[in-house]
């Protein structure tokens, strides 16, 4: 964690996907540690962003939508990893922008054969090379699984439906949203991390039944839980999960049922311990209906 904000003074920081689960906590860690913030949003009027943020209209994949009062002062850039990024990245180059730290993915790395040619993986290799390709002054962040994943349960867990799901003995490593955006914050803030790529997990690998387990202690009642085979759970969910995204899921599964996830402790770069699941859990709690 670097001890000297070598940013300067009062320049501002782009932030893309303001609204959503990392941006939003990015926003409100950057305003507290003094920086300029401006966020890109297509709907401003529905932004919903504190006070201090300089909110402005545009779309990253519309280069029609994305003039000078967006880059206007900025002196680094947060990217989501938007599909069409393209287009924003020559934008953003094109008035100066050198600087951006990239919400990118684990699968990135490759490290398994699973990852290769995996949906993640094809999307935010991309995503990656377009930043690198343009510019010297990057930070990627790699997070692996997000604990927002277990958000596809809210309906089973708020109605009192049971849990059907594969795997219940596979072990990831899921990060709180909240990691994610502070580790993208120190990036920010600093130059220390220049040209560096930061793999990030939760602090622990947990089974997907204890996952729930966690979940029930954190709303006070119990998660009924029911252990299906890969071949149900294709046939379950086929109408709302694309055929790329189950194959990726499911190798995920089976692997970690083996293999569980390698720990990457997000300290290194923010000086504190990852928040654990049960943190997590507890931050969503209505979000389950407790």
């Amino acid at each position: 964690m670097s001890s000297t904000d070598t940013r300067p003074a009062r320049q501002t920081i782009l932030v893309t996907g303001a609204t959503g689960a990392v941006g939003r906590h990015l926003v409100d860690t950057l305003l507290a540690r003094g920086a300029s913030v401006r966020a890109l949003t297509r709907k401003p009027e529905d932004a919903d962003l504190p006070a201090g943020v300089d909110v402005v209209a545009g779309d990253l994949g519309d280069a029609s939508t994305l003039g000078a009062e967006v880059f206007e002062g900025v002196d680094r850039v947060f990217v989501f990893p938007a599909r069409g990024i393209d287009v924003f990245l020559d934008s953003a180059v094109g008035a100066g922008v050198r600087r951006f730290t990239v919400l990118s993915s684990l699968a990135a790395a490759m490290e398994f054969p699973r990852d290769r040619g995996s949906a993640s993986q094809l999307h935010h290799s991309a995503v990656e090379a377009a930043v690198t390709g343009r510019t010297d002054a990057w930070t990627i962040l790699r997070p692996g699984t997000f604990a927002n994943n277990l958000l596809e349960w809210r309906w089973q867990i708020s109605s009192g439906a049971p849990i059907r799901a594969p795997y219940l003995s596979s072990a990831q490593a899921p990060v709180h949203e909240f990691d994610v955006a502070e580790a993208a914050a120190e990036t920010l803030l600093s130059d220390e991390y220049l040209g560096q790529t930061i793999a990030i997990t939760g602090p622990q690998a947990v089974t997907r039944a204890e996952q729930v387990a966690t979940l029930a202690a954190a709303i006070g009642r119990e998660i009924p839980l029911i252990e299906i085979t890969a071949d149900e759970f294709r046939s379950e969910m086929a109408q709302f999960i694309p055929q790329p995204i189950m194959k990726m899921l499911l190798d995920y599964w089976s692997d970690t049922a083996t293999t569980p996830d390698r720990v990457r402790p997000v300290t290194t770069v923010t000086g504190k311990p990852g928040r654990t699941l049960a943190e997590w859990a507890s931050d969503h709690r209505k979000d389950f209906g407790a």
